[in-house]
């Protein structure tokens, strides 16, 4: 087609079409994107009898180790499902360097769990800490293997929490109790706090029982 007069014919260099078109060259040294892991997250009730299905990832998270352990130690039956950091430290305490010791933990912590997962086992695990990123080690890898994704906050005595675990602890009260930790994976949460922790009488890892009717 020809140009109509008074206008100029413009000849753009092939190296300056590109712009933020298709065309545009792609860095293939980028990291692949984290897959979207994201669920509808229910809100559960305390009950006395709290039923999970078999094979499922359950977190438990408390400012609290004391009451963190003291709940699991009372409803956790299968100690072979239980892991904790503390747990894994105290079997490879003088085995290896102290000063790789709880990063060697971390490491076999998390291969264990991944393990148990990939075989299709319950697994309970006791978080460290209140934060996201150490829900993701374990919430990411059960979602990939479509594993069951639960988590149980344990809120502890007033005087238990520590001054720097305040904000978290409140940070993850308010995304628990508005459901939004189903964007991090988690399908079920609970949150227990002073009567309400003694209450839970039973943890069970099995389907509920058929009805014959």
């Amino acid at each position: 087609m020809s140009t109509p007069p008074g206008q100029r014919s413009v000849k753009i260099p092939n190296d300056e079409r590109l712009g933020w078109s298709s065309d545009r060259p792609r860095d293939d040294n980028r990291p692949p994107r984290p897959a979207d892991i994201s669920v509808r997250g229910r809100v559960l009730s305390p009950s006395d009898r709290l039923r999970y299905s078999p094979g499922s990832l359950l977190l438990i998270v408390s400012p609290s180790r004391t009451e963190r352990d003291k709940f699991a130690d009372r409803l956790i039956e299968d100690r072979s499902a239980f892991f904790s950091l503390g747990k894994v430290r105290t079997l490879i305490e003088g085995r290896v360097p102290e000063d790789v010791l709880d990063e060697k933990a971390a490491e076999l912590l998390q291969a264990a769990v991944k393990k148990r997962l990939g075989s299709g086992e319950t697994v309970v695990v006791a978080l460290e800490t209140l934060g996201a990123e150490e829900r993701e080690l374990y919430v990411r890898p059960a979602a990939l293997l479509k594993r069951p994704r639960h988590l149980i906050l344990i809120e502890g005595s007033k005087d238990s929490v520590a001054e720097e675990d305040r904000a978290p602890l409140n940070e993850l009260r308010r995304a628990l109790d508005a459901g939004d930790l189903g964007a991090e994976g988690i399908q079920t949460s609970l949150r227990l706090g002073g009567a309400t922790v003694g209450e839970v009488k039973k943890v069970l890892f099995r389907p509920p029982p058929r009805d014959d009717d």
